[in-house]
């Protein structure tokens, strides 16, 4: 049980911290994620071996972050989760891709070694830049930009409610393996003989779970469209924030600033 609670805790917990009351989560929500945008299509299009080039990259999530009074230590643990994906993805390159690359005193350094390791930095990258995001907005104002910005309200509605609904369904779930692990006594894990029964019994759960949430947002005017307060329009700040952040990224990404670390 203390388990699920704390998977409960660490799904929401950088949803709690936009909440703060630092000049950046004053910030336009537009500003943030035009920001975020242009951050992830520069990090994004980097190419295969600009290792070094990416570096420079790391100083936005850091900077922003400690500006925010947000420990970077919180995002980075929630971002690695995605490395292993991008480890088993980008694995091969160094099979295929012997070429080497530069070399480390009498070690050679290969192509594939070297997109593996830009291919986990650009992901560990973006990953952090979401992140940033979350931890700095609300969801409901991200998502409200979303539908502002034109984006087919079926598609927010849905984002919404699968991220709303997980809590619910772990809390649901945790509620089962506590109810079992009391009838079991002193019987560790679930067993295969009785899995499939509870699973039955979660998506039940569930489904009663789910009406009566969709109930009682129906009773406090929920009509497909969640209402949302109006946004303020862009202040000097965000427009500052909005070029602080955009034009020295674009002009990193174009080469248009001399870089400290070579280019390969």
């Amino acid at each position: 049980m203390t388990d699920f609670r704390s998977k409960i805790y660490e799904l929401y917990s950088l949803e709690q911290l936009s909440g703060g009351g630092s000049w950046l989560h004053r910030i336009h929500p537009l500003a943030k994620m035009l920001v975020t945008a242009c951050y992830l299509l520069c990090v994004a299009s980097t190419g295969r071996y600009a290792f070094f080039a990416l570096a420079p990259y790391v100083f936005y999530p850091v900077v922003l972050l400690a500006l925010a009074d947000i420990p970077f230590s919180l995002v980075a643990k929630r971002a690695a989760v995605a490395l292993p994906f991008c480890l088993f993805a980008g694995i091969s390159n160094l099979y295929f891709d012997r070429t080497p690359a530069f070399w480390l005193g009498p070690v050679a350094v290969s192509g594939g070694a070297l997109s593996l390791a830009t291919i986990l930095l650009r992901v560990f990258l973006c990953v952090c830049a979401v992140l940033a995001l979350v931890a700095l907005t609300p969801l409901a104002q991200l998502t409200g930009q979303l539908r502002r910005l034109h984006v087919p309200w079926l598609v927010v509605s849905l984002f919404e409610m699968v991220y709303r609904y997980l809590g619910t369904l772990l809390e649901e779930a945790a509620d089962l393996r506590t109810a079992y692990r009391l009838r079991r006594g002193a019987q560790k894990g679930i067993s295969l003989r009785d899995s499939g029964c509870l699973i039955g019994q979660l998506l039940l759960r569930s489904f009663d779970r789910a009406a009566r949430i969709y109930d009682a947002m129906k009773c406090r005017g929920y009509a497909g469209q969640m209402p949302h307060r109006a946004v303020r329009p862009f202040s000097a700040r965000d427009w500052a924030f909005l070029l602080a952040c955009c034009v020295p990224t674009a002009a990193l990404r174009l080469g248009f600033v001399p870089l400290l670390f070579p280019h390969h």
